[in-house]
């Protein structure tokens, strides 16, 4: 049965991503940053190896989701080598998010596509919110948007990983600033002050959380809740809504693609729930796409479809 559009996850449930215990050691973390500090990246990718083989052994749960989406994604039964290559993507782009917090976008090879769109967004000088996913690397897209003159705010849900997230924060300081943490009293305050500033919000729309609205999308053969929370921020706030996806390519090598998707004439309708669902479909659909054209780069390890 198909949930109904906007209908309410229930509140005293949380969804599977979100009691997911944080598996990762404290220790090891700092090992691997100190590595990829001290003896460079080459070195640092090397642990990948056995840091994946690890994680394939001792994570059934996640591997299992892994098989069931590669599964759908690739068109074919997904084996081991495809989970390790999985998980090997995943861990490559956290990584280098250690080089992208210290500054470091030089060390890769980045192809932008369509950022003239977003550059068209912010020329009105009001921000707009840019939709991404858990595909490929955030990370990248903040630094790009460094480069190009853009301010990315993110905003995260944090708490089912605080241990990286910390980790994280003693490398650069200042670019946590740019987080905004979901749960927060103030976290929709500060997702309007920053668009007042004319500056980007990110959001990563592929994931639902306790208590939020859903809209039910066909997604890669079956249909999935996908948040409505996202697409009602930027209608309430009646900014323009872009797509963005950082790929993974391999080696130092990632493009970015930035695509058009809502104008706010789009978005301010008084038929809120028709509009909500019409524009998560689109943003399913394209998701979708960028799931093909990159299938080992979509990082949600639970059942999505469940």
């Amino acid at each position: 049965m198909q949930r109904p559009v906007d209908s309410k996850v229930d509140s005293a449930q949380a969804p599977e991503w979100v009691d997911r215990p944080e598996r990762s050691s404290m220790l090891a973390l700092q090992i691997i940053v100190w590595v990829a500090t001290s003896l460079g990246r080459p070195a640092a990718r090397l642990l990948l190896y056995p840091i994946c083989l690890y994680f394939l052994a001792f994570s059934p749960g996640p591997r299992a989701a892994s098989r069931q989406y590669l599964s759908r994604v690739l068109g074919r039964q997904a084996g081991t080598a495809d989970s390790f290559r999985h998980y090997h993507n995943f861990a490559a782009t956290l990584l280098d998010r250690i080089y992208l917090l210290k500054e470091q976008f030089s060390r890769f090879d980045v192809h932008v596509h369509g950022a003239e769109h977003v550059a068209e967004l912010l020329a009105a000088g009001n921000g707009c919110v840019l939709l991404g996913a858990h595909l490929g690397s955030f990370e990248i897209i903040r630094s790009a948007g460094r480069t190009h003159g853009f301010k990315v705010n993110m905003v995260m849900y944090e708490e089912n990983a605080r241990k990286t997230g910390a980790l994280f924060e003693t490398i650069n300081p200042a670019l946590q600033l740019g987080i905004i943490s979901l749960g927060k009293v103030d976290s929709m305050l500060e997702v309007e002050a920053a668009l007042a500033r004319g500056e980007i919000v990110g959001m990563l729309a592929d994931r639902t959380i306790k208590g939020g609205g859903t809209v039910s999308c066909p997604f890669l053969g079956e249909q999935a809740a996908f948040p409505s929370g996202p697409i009602r921020i930027a209608a309430m706030l009646k900014r323009p809504i872009a797509l963005m996806f950082g790929i993974y390519r391999g080696g130092k090598r990632y493009e970015i693609h930035f695509e058009r998707f809502a104008g706010p004439e789009q978005i301010d309708s008084r038929e809120r729930d028709s509009m909500t669902g019409d524009l998560l479909r689109r943003y399913a659909e394209r998701l979708e796409h960028y799931c093909r054209f990159a299938p080992y780069n979509w990082f949600n390890f639970y059942d999505f479809w469940r």
